[in-house]
């Protein structure tokens, strides 16, 4: 089974508001992030921004982005002396801030949700990132290890 039939059997069982005026994929985006799992919910609204052709398109790929910067940051907590996943911290501080800019775009709250809170939180985990990723004695936490990862809600 290919990797967006997955997706669309796990949408298809996992939706159960299918009634909801928001769509599945974004509202999923929140379940994973929230869970921590956020390579999953990078992956689920991705299914959706490769559809999308409206003004949302690049409201969803900030998102994207925002979520891939938790991958980055993610990776380098579990695994900090790899030599791949232990460089992951300023590309993760460069997602959040090109997440940031998108969402620049947009009116305070879109789509049920703050954006002035989630703009502040790029800010926030990107200084994060920054501050133990320039630290050349490496002697800080990581910003998942030292800081609980932040929950979305919807309003």
């Amino acid at each position: 089974m290919k990797k967006n039939e997955r997706l669309e059997t796990w949408l298809t069982e996992w939706d159960v508001e299918k009634n909801s005026l928001l769509p599945r994929e974004y509202r999923a985006f929140f379940h994973c992030f929230n869970a921590g799992d956020f390579y999953e919910a990078h992956d689920v609204l991705e299914h959706l921004w490769l559809q999308c052709g409206d003004e949302n398109r690049s409201f969803y790929q900030a998102l994207i982005q925002f979520a891939g910067a938790f991958v980055h940051l993610q990776k380098h907590a579990l695994y900090p002396e790899h030599p791949t996943h232990r460089r992951r911290l300023c590309p993760g501080a460069r997602l959040f801030a090109l997440a940031d800019a998108r969402l620049a775009a947009y009116p305070a709250v879109h789509l049920n949700l703050n954006l002035l809170e989630v703009r502040g939180l790029c800010a926030l985990w990107s200084q994060r990132a920054l501050r133990v990723g320039t630290d050349t004695e490496r002697t800080l936490e990581s910003p998942l290890t030292a800081f609980d990862p932040p929950q979305l809600v919807l309003s």
